[in-house]
């Protein structure tokens, strides 16, 4: 029987790519979204992907989105944290809801889905985790604490839960990607991306799929040996 994943975000940008990748694996997967209707249709109808909408950062919709993809799919095995937005200002013009948004989808999502997951995984003894932390995360950047806190934070959870699911056949990883070509990235002004891409070793943004492998990793048999550990895939902006 296959492994029935789960990828927050999954029907856009590197969710779609981590979705694909999975289902290339033989698993099968489960896409969340948040709002857009239109986007996870046409997902679904050229991917052939169930898509799920529920907002992750919402405790009780996380919940019982996950009950009602195990319902349909069988119980959850693999869960890809991907969901994020962005507020970006500079502290001193942040508004507390720009904060406390990203706090609560891109942090609180990957609390909200593990809790949701993570005991069933710990009983089966095999589960996979993968959290989508960002160099942004690593390294900082300007206008972003709300961003750089919460994709933080996302490094910090991940060691921590690792270490709870470790003896469980549990792995909990992360992956910090650098500046990839997604309509997140497309919506930064040309003049400020081309100085972003200006600082990356390799000379471009990153693709989808160039993430979408890493997670296929952490996913698969060949890493039972590997937890606790975030895999940088940014062109070499960030080395530490």
């Amino acid at each position: 029987m296959s492994k029935v994943a789960v990828v927050t975000g999954g029907s856009r940008g590197i969710g779609e790519g981590i979705s694909l990748a999975l289902k290339e694996m033989g698993m099968t997967v489960a896409a969340n979204y948040g709002g857009n209707d239109t986007a996870a249709k046409a997902f679904t109808e050229r991917t052939g992907i169930p898509a799920y909408k529920f907002d992750v950062g919402d405790h009780e919709a996380a919940l019982e989105g996950c009950n009602r993809i195990a319902a349909d799919l069988g119980p959850i095995d693999v869960v890809v944290n991907n969901a994020g937005i962005t507020r970006d200002s500079v502290l001193h013009k942040m508004t507390w809801e720009d904060w406390n948004e990203v706090m609560r989808i891109n942090l609180g999502g990957c609390f909200n889905m593990a809790k949701a997951t993570f005991p069933g995984m710990r009983e089966r003894k095999w589960g996979r985790i993968v959290n989508i932390g960002s160099v942004n995360g690593q390294a900082g950047q300007y206008g972003q604490v709300n961003y750089a806190a919460a994709k933080s934070g996302i490094h910090g959870f991940t060691k921590a839960l690792a270490q709870e699911g470790a003896k469980f056949g549990v792995t909990v990883n992360a992956i910090a990607p650098g500046y990839i070509d997604t309509d997140m990235v497309a919506a930064v002004p040309e003049p400020v991306l081309q100085k972003i891409i200006a600082k990356i070793p390799v000379g471009r943004l990153g693709h989808a799929d160039e993430i979408a492998r890493g997670v296929a990793f952490f996913c698969s048999d060949d890493a039972t040996f590997v937890t606790g550990s975030t895999l940088s895939i940014n062109g070499g902006q960030h080395m530490y």
